[in-house]
C-alpha cells in the first residue's frame, strides 16, 4: 500500500509549509500556497539499477583526471556556452520568455546533432514540429518526435531507442505516476526533474529540459531545480529585435563567462561569428552623436556603437533616457562632464541608445558614452576609424580596465585605425598596428575633440 502524505507549497518559490497559510514565509507573497498530495511509491526501472552501485572511498590523488568528453552539437554557439560540447550524463536546464526562441533553438540543435536524438514535446503537437522543423531547411533522419507528458510512458519509448541525445520540453508539463498533484506543481517538478537526472547519470545521456519563467525572470519551480542540473542557460534578448544572446548562469563542466549570439531570421536562429560587424550600424556619412566603444561580454570582445543626442529641453524637467545602458550611469557621467569639464547640460535632455538592442553592463562603455554626448552637443561628428575603452571616476579621471590588450587585437582586426584608453594602461600590443591614444582626464578628451 502507497504511504500518502500532505503538504503544503508555495508555487512561486517553492518553500514547504506545515499548514496554509495566507502569506509565504519564503518570497512574501499572498495566496501562492497550495496544498499537495505526494505518494510515496516504489522506485522505478532507473533507480534500481543505480541502487546496485555501491560507492567506496577513494583517496583523491588515485582518482584519474581524465579530459570530459564532450558531444559536438554542430552549433558553434552553442558548444562555445556549454564549454566545447555536451558531456555525456549531463543534465541542462534552458530558460527564458515565452516566444525567445528555446524550442526553436533545440529543435534546430536536434537537427544538426546528426545523432539519434528524442525530442519530447508537452505543449505542442507533432504537427506543429514538423511544420517548423521544414521551415529549416535540415535534414530529419536522426530526430524522433514524442507528444507525450507522463515519465513513464517516456521511458518505455525511450528504452526502444538507441539514443544520444533527450530534449524535454518542457519540464513545466512532465507528470509522474508516483505524484498525485498536477503538472507544474513543486512537487511534481521535482519528482520529475529527479527522474530524468536518474536516467541521464545511469545512461550516460546527455538531456535538455526547457524551463518557464516567472514574472520576475526566475526559473519557475522550485529553486532546488536549478541546484540538481549541471548547467544552467538563459537565452536572452528583445521580441522585438532579431538578437539573441545565450548565456550559462551555472556550467559545471565549463566557464559562465561565454556568451553566444544568434540572429533570428525566418528560419530559424542563426549563430553570428563576428557580432562587431553586425552591432555597428552601416552610415553614408558621418553623424554627430555616434562613437564606437571596444567592449567585453563574458570572454568575448565587441565592438558596439554608442548613440546619443543633445537637445534643448521643452519642458521643465529635462530627460534622461537610455536604452541597453545603466540609466543611473547615465546621469553620474552627465554630472561629472558639468563638474569637470563645464558642459551645461542641466537644460538639455540627453538620450542614449545602445544599437542592436542588447543590454551592456561593461564599465569600458563609459568613455564612448561621454564621447557621443560631446560629439551631439557640439554637432561635430566623431571619426569612423576611432574606438573607445576606459572607465570614467567621479573625479573626472580615466581610469584603465581589464584585459585591453584584447580590446587593441578587435579593434585592429575590424579595421580601426586609433583607439583611445587610460594613460595608466597596460598593455604589449604594438603601436605600429594601430595608433592609441592614452588620456588620463575628461578634459584631455575635451582637447583631443576639439
Amino acid at each position: 500500500m502507497a504511504k500518502v502524505k500532505k503538504a503544503f507549497f508555495c508555487q512561486n518559490c517553492g518553500t514547504q509549509h506545515t499548514q496554509w497559510q495566507g502569506k509565504c514565509n519564503g518570497c512574501k507573497e499572498w495566496n501562492t500556497i497550495i496544498e499537495e498530495v505526494i505518494t510515496k511509491e516504489p522506485l522505478n526501472e532507473w533507480s534500481q539499477k543505480g541502487e546496485n552501485k555501491i560507492s567506496k572511498p577513494i583517496r583523491i590523488d588515485n582518482i584519474r583526471a581524465n579530459d570530459t568528453p564532450r558531444i559536438k552539437t554542430g552549433d558553434i554557439e552553442f558548444d562555445r556556452v556549454l564549454g566545447g560540447g555536451l558531456v555525456p550524463g549531463a543534465v541542462v536546464l534552458l530558460g527564458g520568455e515565452p516566444g525567445i526562441g528555446k524550442s526553436t533553438l533545440l529543435l534546430q540543435l536536434a537537427l544538426k546533432l546528426g545523432k539519434k536524438v528524442l525530442y519530447v514535446s508537452g505543449e505542442e503537437s507533432q504537427h506543429q514540429i514538423k511544420l517548423r522543423a521544414s521551415r529549416m531547411g535540415l535534414e530529419m533522419y536522426n530526430c524522433f518526435l514524442l507528444s507525450e507528458t507522463i515519465t513513464q510512458s517516456i521511458f518505455n519509448q525511450i528504452q526502444n531507442l538507441n539514443l544520444q541525445l533527450l530534449i524535454i520540453d518542457s519540464i513545466q508539463t512532465l507528470q509522474s505516476n508516483n505524484i498525485e498533484s498536477g503538472a507544474g506543481s513543486v512537487s511534481q517538478i521535482r519528482t520529475t526533474a529527479t527522474e530524468l537526472i536518474q536516467y541521464a547519470k545511469i545512461a550516460n545521456i546527455p538531456v535538455v529540459l526547457v524551463g518557464h519563467i516567472t514574472k520576475d525572470g526566475a526559473i519557475a519551480g522550485p529553486k532546488i531545480l536549478e541546484h540538481m542540473v549541471d548547467t544552467v542557460l538563459q537565452f536572452e534578448g528583445d521580441r522585438n529585435h532579431i538578437y539573441r544572446i545565450l548565456r550559462a548562469q551555472k556550467n559545471r563542466f565549463g566557464s559562465t563567462s561565454e556568451i553566444g549570439i544568434y540572429e533570428m531570421i525566418s528560419r530559424g536562429l542563426r549563430e553570428v561569428s563576428n557580432p562587431s560587424e553586425i552591432l555597428i550600424s552601416e552610415k553614408e556619412a558621418s553623424l554627430s552623436g555616434h562613437a564606437i566603444a571596444a567592449t567585453i561580454e563574458g570572454v568575448r570582445p565587441l565592438m558596439i556603437e554608442v548613440q546619443a543626442l543633445v537637445s534643448s529641453a521643452v519642458y521643465g524637467t529635462p530627460q534622461r533616457s537610455s536604452t541597453g545602458f545603466n540609466s543611473k550611469r547615465l546621469n553620474m557621467l552627465l554630472a561629472v562632464l558639468e563638474k569637470r569639464a563645464g558642459f551645461a547640460l542641466g537644460s538639455k535632455d540627453v538620450f542614449i541608445n545602445i544599437t542592436g538592442g542588447i543590454s551592456i553592463e561593461d564599465p569600458a562603455l563609459d568613455l564612448a558614452v561621454i564621447s557621443a554626448i560631446l560629439s551631439s552637443y557640439h554637432d561635430k561628428p566623431i571619426t569612423q576609424k576611432i574606438c573607445f575603452a576606459a572607465e570614467i571616476g567621479l573625479s573626472g579621471e580615466i581610469r584603465p580596465i581589464t584585459r585591453v590588450n584584447e580590446r587593441i587585437q578587435e579593434a585592429y582586426k575590424l579595421g580601426f585605425e586609433s583607439i583611445v584608453v587610460s594613460q595608466y594602461s597596460k598593455f604589449t600590443e604594438n603601436k605600429k598596428r594601430i595608433q592609441i591614444q592614452q588620456l588620463s582626464k575628461v578634459e584631455g578628451l575635451v582637447n583631443f575633440f576639439f
